[in-house]
């Protein structure tokens, strides 16, 4: 289970429900749905959950993962050359779903990130090694396999992506919380369409649900009352690190695409970019426009040549719709175009000078232009140890930056040398030096290649620039 997120201060509300006084004949309500319709009796009031939890539980299993990591000894032993890194198996336990009935599973990426040893334990007690197919850091998922007997079918669970989920719907989840075995909880949708990552940058948003979820459950099932799979349980919010009732899954259609992928042989998702960047409008801008409610996506820049260009956006249109559905921010559009395949169209409604224009959007897979052109960076400088890409829309896509934030390159490893020694980390993006703007590798290994008596560095750290100076 990940690192619980603090919650702000909550105020928690029960309702009742009544049944209606009178005869049995009872008349649907005006405002029920087909297929939505809150109880109209006691009697309905207690019908058990049990068929959908009797369809669905066969299909979710338990998951360990194991890994060895050094640990190290008291630093003071250590400055007499007495402390030696001791090796322990470090273990998490969590939940997955079989999709497939040839053994393919879906949990949490981070159930089994660094795994050694991943074993799955069927409903059935059956227990069997796994192997990753693919992981998915950003969208934290990861696909598992595991060998079964020949001619056998596992039961599996449905994957919903019809966008039918609606607030209010109930829904079950589904996993091993603790260890202590298969458990159910129950409870509604309580939001759809939340962004987690406050950057915006996020590849999903997701649902939210009352429905307890405690460590243990991550990578478990979020089931509607068809017994379908609606969305993968990843992470709750909570100041004690149990359940306080406000929990979210990945939602259906970017387990879809995850799985999809890795059955299909990929071992990275190719998610459709914009080609844009974009800010969520808040209500300075919506007033500014002149919209009644801040709501939409804003294009900030457009990537020239780039999707958002051949479709005709422009910087300062406003997103308000995509595919159909109200765009509520920048990640609502992000997420509604990450569950595109290349290739297929998306229908846009933009505002632009206060009217509204129908545009047509090819998703299409970032370009990994200019090339990658790795490098591990050698010599008396402040990057011998680190290795370095270029920045192409691509690898930002993959590491979740912006291509658009201008020219550097980006470290993607470091290791022993003065690299590590001067606290340069994966993630840096290497923006100047000594006054030299550096938009290549190429670039920035003709820029050390001569010794300096001072190297002047200029990085990008989480969205900050920094520099520092350095003695040869």
């Amino acid at each position: 289970m990940r690192a619980p997120r603090v919650l702000i201060p909550t105020i928690m509300i029960l309702l009742a429900s009544c049944s209606p006084r009178g005869s049995q004949a009872q008349t649907q309500p005006a405002f029920a749905e087909p297929n939505r319709a809150p109880p109209t009796s006691a009697r309905t009031m207690k019908e058990s959950f049990a068929p959908v939890v009797k369809q669905a539980a066969p299909a979710v299993v338990n998951i360990s993962s194991k890994r060895v990591v050094r640990q190290q000894t008291d630093p003071f032993w250590q400055m007499f050359g007495l402390g030696v890194p001791q090796a322990r198996v470090a273990a998490s336990l969590g939940s997955g779903v079989l999709v497939r009935s040839d053994g393919v599973i879906v949990t949490n990426n981070h159930v089994v990130e660094g795994g050694q040893e991943i074993t799955v334990a069927l409903a059935d007690r059956r227990e069997f090694p796994a192997k990753i197919l693919l992981a998915d850091p950003r969208a934290d998922l990861a696909v598992l396999k595991i060998e079964i007997p020949k001619g056998e079918k596992l039961p599996v669970l449905p994957i919903d992506d019809t966008a039918d989920t609606q607030v209010g719907d109930l829904v079950l989840a589904i996993g091993d919380p603790f260890g202590v075995g298969q458990t159910v909880t129950n409870g509604i949708v309580s939001a759809l369409n939340r962004n987690a990552d406050p950057t915006g940058e996020g590849v999903t948003t997701y649902i939210q649900t009352d429905a307890a979820i405690n460590p243990g459950n991550s990578g478990g099932a979020l089931v509607d009352m068809d017994g379908d799979l609606i969305g993968v349980n990843s992470f709750i919010l909570s100041r004690s690190g149990q359940s306080s009732g406000v929990g979210f899954a990945i939602p259906a259609a970017v387990v879809r695409r995850v799985v999809e992928t890795a059955v299909g042989g990929g071992r990275t998702v190719v998610r459709p970019w914009l080609g844009a960047h974009t800010q969520s409008v808040d209500g300075a801008i919506a007033k500014s426009l002149g919209l009644e409610l801040p709501q939409g996506a804003l294009i900030a820049d457009v990537w020239p040549g780039g999707p958002a260009a051949r479709a005709g956006l422009r910087q300062g249109d406003v997103v308000l719709e995509a595919d159909g559905k109200p765009v509520e921010d920048a990640a609502g559009l992000g997420y509604v175009l990450g569950a595109h395949r290349p290739g297929e169209t998306v229908p846009l409604v933009v505002l632009r000078d206060g009217k509204r224009l129908n545009l047509n959007l090819r998703a299409e897979a970032p370009p990994e232009s200019p090339a990658r052109d790795e490098r591990k960076l050698a010599g008396r400088n402040p990057f011998d140890g680190a290795t370095v890409v270029n920045i192409s829309p691509a690898v930002a896509e993959e590491v979740g930056i912006d291509p658009l934030s201008g020219p550097g390159v980006l470290v993607t490893r470091v290791d022993r040398g003065a690299a590590m020694g001067v606290g340069l980390r994966p993630g840096d993006i290497v923006r100047a030096v000594n006054g030299q703007r550096i938009d290549t590798t190429r670039t920035l290994a003709g820029a050390i290649a001569a010794p300096q008596r001072v190297w002047r560095v200029t990085i990008e750290r989480n969205g900050q620039e920094v520099t520092a100076v350095f003695s040869g």
